[in-house]
């Protein structure tokens, strides 16, 4: 609230509050640290703990929590108290979600904030505006974690699923080393349709067309592994793998030393050589040391101790010399 002259009236100054006491902050007898509040934050926050304490839910203390919530929007007794104001008072929660999407748009990456949104679509059980909300945050920042779980809480409490697929796909079209998006992409299927055979094979062939246009992105290859892994058909799996398995090695001797490319082709073999006769798997230890040498050596030296790890385990395992 603001005087005529536009000055800050505190709270201890104006006639509508005269009738409550403010309660100071008790440090204790002998404060350690001492925080240096500013005269409006120590103001606001009196008169605060004084309605918390009488139990007051009024409109004036819905407009005091405004107060405070400006200059700490990450008060979590604010905010609870705040909703049960609103309760009480039969507030109108439309008028309420716009104020949420007000402080969440100065504050987007605060907990508190997007669960007090959360709270108010659940009272009003409608989500409605909260897909194109949560994508004009992710416009602003796409890597927002806060944005991406209230998303998905949204499209799982709500059974919204439908067009996410096409929302991620031009997101990924918009940039394809999107990690959250390839994140949301597993969870929108995991949580909706499973990973069938057919829905692996068709994900397979999606993201090898990905994988395609960018050779090194490290969050495609993983998506890879995932939907693999994942599939509930064992004749799909092996199929896919095998298939896969073909592409890679025709990307490899094309010159591609992707250190993602070559890894994946690490797990394939490594995967062939629980199932070759003995007489295979000399030749499949024989590749993945080399292809654990080169990474070492030339693709990934960050790594090198982890990749000869690897190797040695493989040669050991199989009682092959490298």
């Amino acid at each position: 609230m603001d005087a005529g002259d536009g000055e800050y009236l505190m709270y201890k100054d104006r006639d509508e509050w005269r009738d409550v006491t403010p309660i100071a902050q008790n440090d204790g007898p002998v404060p350690v640290v001492r925080i240096a509040y500013g005269e409006r934050f120590t103001d606001v926050h009196d008169y605060f703990r004084a309605v918390l304490k009488s139990g007051e839910k009024t409109r004036r203390v819905l407009e005091l929590t405004e107060d405070a919530l400006e200059m700490n929007p990450a008060n979590y007794t604010v905010w609870h108290y705040r909703r049960e104001v609103l309760k009480a008072i039969g507030a109108d929660l439309k008028d309420e979600l716009q104020y949420s999407r007000e402080m969440i748009e100065d504050h987007p990456k605060n907990y508190q904030v997007w669960q007090h949104r959360r709270v108010l679509v659940e009272w009003l059980n409608d989500p409605s505006a909260e897909l194109r909300f949560t994508e004009m945050i992710l416009n602003m920042d796409q890597k927002n974690y806060h944005a991406w779980q209230h998303r998905q809480w949204v499209l799982q409490t709500f059974k919204l699923f439908d067009q996410e697929l096409e929302f991620i796909d031009k997101l990924l079209q918009e940039d394809v080393r999107n990690n959250s998006a390839w994140n949301q992409r597993f969870f929108v299927i995991q949580h909706s349709s499973g990973w069938t055979g057919d829905v692996v094979t068709r994900e397979v062939g999606y993201t090898w067309e990905k994988i395609s246009l960018v050779k090194r992105n490290e969050s495609a290859w993983n998506y890879l592994r995932g939907i693999i892994d994942h599939c509930q058909d064992s004749e799909t799996t092996e199929a896919q793998r095998k298939l896969v398995l073909s592409k890679c090695e025709e990307l490899m001797q094309t010159g591609c030393d992707s250190p993602f490319l070559l890894g994946f082709l690490i797990e394939l073999y490594k995967h062939q050589l629980e199932d070759q006769s003995d007489a295979n798997k000399e030749d499949l230890v024989k590749k993945i040391s080399d292809l654990c040498e080169k990474l070492a050596g030339e693709v990934d030296i960050v790594r090198c101790k982890y990749w000869r790890f690897i190797s040695d385990c493989v040669s050991k395992k199989y009682a092959v010399v490298a």
